[in-house]
């Protein structure tokens, strides 16, 4: 069922737009506006580079959560000092998120998912799995477009996600073959329809290697929510858990984040750390 739920038309075009937005760059970053096209929609997205040498750079796809956008001061916070390490890194605008809003459609969709995150399976049920069809689809096509650029190398591609980001980011990392690695962090499984249910995708995601990030006192995604996520997943993998609230994630969340995938993009001395052992 999976495989035709998220299988985006070949025959569509992408159209993709790339140009630059110096004014908006983070501090120590080049930034890129990509426009897409996917099942009809206009998806825009941000693409992050280190400023100096021409690439190809590893790419690593960074996602938001419930509320969020591609420009949300978290994934700023995570991406800046990715970027400096030597990676790219793009996040794209959710569908209903960002330039992609809709005030009555948006506050539907939050509701949809505040429904799947307490077990309930209602009028709501429909909504949330087209929004996660869309989403999975958009990220599939923003990967497409993504590795035709030449400052990109298509072969070092890894996903990072928060919250929604990771709920979302298992069911594309299942069906993405691209991806070497992946970093999810304050999400889980076992709620929604179980099309949709992160915790139905994620094994699929093996032989790579996966780390989990998850906060212990977490009031919007239950303890028993994440192990569900964890347990699903096959090895290689790695769980860790910090001492916060859901928006509280520290800095030595992100930096295990990153170390994490900085080993498996083979950047810089982490080539010589990546056949770590992992559990």
């Amino acid at each position: 069922m999976s495989a035709s739920l998220f299988a985006p038309d070949s025959s569509e075009p992408l159209s993709p737009w790339v140009c630059e937005e110096p004014e908006r760059a983070l501090a120590g970053t080049r930034r890129l506006r990509l426009e897409f096209t996917s099942r009809g929609d206009r998806v825009p997205a941000r693409l992050l580079l280190p400023p100096g040498g021409r690439g190809p750079f590893p790419l690593i796809l960074l996602q938001h959560g419930a509320g969020g956008s591609k420009d949300a001061p978290y994934l700023d916070a995570a991406a800046a000092p990715w970027v400096r390490g030597g990676a790219a890194v793009a996040s794209l605008d959710f569908p209903l998120h960002g330039e992609r809003a809709s005030a009555k459609l948006t506050e539907r969709l939050l509701s949809a998912l505040g429904g799947a995150l307490a077990g309930e399976v209602g009028e709501a049920a429909g909504l949330w799995v087209e929004f996660v069809r869309q989403a999975v689809m958009d990220l599939r096509r923003g990967l497409d477009a993504l590795s035709g650029l030449p400052e990109l190398d298509a072969g070092r591609i890894a996903y990072a996600g928060f919250s929604m980001g990771t709920i979302l980011g298992a069911p594309f990392c299942a069906e993405e073959s691209r991806l070497r690695a992946a970093a999810l962090a304050i999400g889980g499984g076992g709620f929604g329809p179980a099309a949709v249910d992160p915790a139905f995708h994620i094994g699929r995601f093996a032989p790579r290697p996966l780390l989990f990030v998850n906060a212990t006192r977490d009031e919007r995604i239950p303890r028993g929510a994440a192990e569900t996520l964890h347990a699903a997943a096959a090895a290689p993998k790695e769980v860790v858990w910090f001492e916060c609230g859901h928006s509280e994630l520290p800095g030595a969340a992100l930096k295990a984040m990153w170390r994490f995938l900085e080993r498996h993009l083979e950047l810089g001395g982490a080539r010589s750390r990546a056949g770590d052992r992992m559990c």
